[in-house]
């Protein structure tokens, strides 16, 4: 958080670890670690919801295996194709008041969730500054009211600074001159998916989990355990059929020398986009989203269109070099709104964080995490006596989340 109207970057870098090893787990290009005979917990879908839930609840004691049909560094997930920036009040303007909610929250949770990792972490909060060329003016208008719309009165005390071209030079030195006003949101964030996703494989393998990299689970054939949840995303669509893929494409450049100190979001009635400064000069560019599942290479006008929105930030993108243009699906509910599913028994399915994942994944994976231990605790119960969904769904923030098959 910042001290002063406007401070220097809070940027943070977690490496602590706290979680003691049980045996020894993944290491190198291993296939999977130690296996545990008869697991409480069997997640299917090592993504990011997969990977954070799984690490929430071996720290709660559970005895956890994961399932992944890819590698280890999570290269294969849709969370490996993300820019993570964690902007509950900048989504408020395209997403729904619980998505904001949501959002919020798992802004908080984030820093907890890190600390304790035994890998490194680029986490910063320093805001989300919005900005917009004059021509395009009207955008920030529809923004705002929408933003407004959407957001909760708390969030919005506090988090919304209107600044005039000086102000937003100070602000960002790199922009210095090439708008005349813009908004800072000052209370968000953003992390570095591609060190969260390793490093939570390395803490889930330091902390005795069981690691299946490369191992595909079909739709009913499931390994033996205690409760089963689900997170394959695309993966589960034979069992959740109205499951569909909306394609997002990013592209990742070297750009030294700029100095962007927080993600930036330029409005645009045709191509809006975000840019997203990580470690060592690496920034992210992104924001075609379309409905498809397309999984083949971005096409030059997807290409063009993202970098030429850079330029237009600052010509000094111009000299920077590309590093990688990649795509990947996200997994989408008809609502646009994540779901937790149980089926009654020992079925449990997490899905639909659309393209919210990041900012939603601490809340939505904290709430499956607090109903398989519900679930856990009845099961191990002496009175044998039956789980109350109803009045456990009741007690919990969002009770829309949840469903029972």
């Amino acid at each position: 958080m910042r001290k002063g109207p406007h401070a220097l970057p809070s940027t943070h870098t977690f490496a602590a670890s706290r979680v003691p090893a049980r045996r020894h787990g993944l290491r190198g290009n291993a296939r999977m670690s130690a296996p545990i005979s008869h697991p409480d917990i069997a997640i299917l879908g090592g993504g990011l919801s997969g990977r954070l839930l799984a690490w929430q609840l071996i720290r709660g004691g559970a005895r956890v295996a994961l399932y992944e049909r890819g590698d280890a560094d999570g290269s294969s997930a849709a969370g490996w194709v993300a820019a993570a920036m964690l902007a509950p009040l900048a989504e408020a303007a395209v997403a729904e008041p619980s998505i904001v909610e949501m959002g919020a929250v798992g802004l908080e949770r984030w820093p907890g969730l890190i600390d304790g990792l035994p890998e490194p972490v680029f986490f910063q909060r320093n805001g989300t500054l919005v900005v917009w060329h004059q021509p395009d003016r009207a955008e920030s208008v529809m923004f705002d009211r929408r933003m407004r719309a959407n957001a909760p009165p708390a969030l919005l005390r506090g988090g919304v600074e209107r600044l005039a071209g000086p102000q937003l030079g100070e602000v960002e030195p790199a922009l210095a001159g090439r708008f005349q006003e813009g908004w800072l949101l000052p209370n968000e964030g953003q992390l570095d998916n591609r060190q969260l996703l390793r490093a939570l494989a390395a803490g889930l393998a330091k902390a005795g989990a069981e690691l299946h990299w490369h191992t595909e689970i079909a739709e009913g054939a499931y390994p033996q355990a205690g409760l089963v949840i689900d997170c394959r995303g695309l993966g589960a669509r034979t069992a959740l059929t109205q499951l569909r893929g909306v394609r997002g494409e990013v592209a990742r450049i070297h750009a030294p020398g700029i100095g962007l100190r927080r993600p930036v979001r330029l409005l645009h009635p045709r191509y809006p986009i975000y840019i997203a400064p990580k470690e060592n000069d690496l920034y992210v560019i992104g924001a075609t989203e379309l409905e498809s599942e397309d999984m083949s290479p971005m096409t030059v006008r997807s290409a063009l269109e993202l970098l030429s929105a850079a330029h237009s930030l600052n010509p000094a993108f111009g000299e920077a070099r590309i590093v990688e243009l990649n795509v990947n699906c996200r997994p989408a509910l008809p609502d646009h709104l994540p779901r937790v599913q149980w089926d009654g028994a020992r079925l449990m399915r997490v899905n639909g964080l659309y393209r919210h994942g990041y900012l939603l994944a601490p809340a939505v994976t904290g709430e499956a995490c607090a109903l398989a231990q519900a679930l856990m605790q009845t099961t191990s119960a002496p009175s044998g006596q039956a789980f109350d969904w109803e009045t456990w769904r009741a007690s919990r923030p969002w009770p829309d989340l949840f469903r029972q098959a």
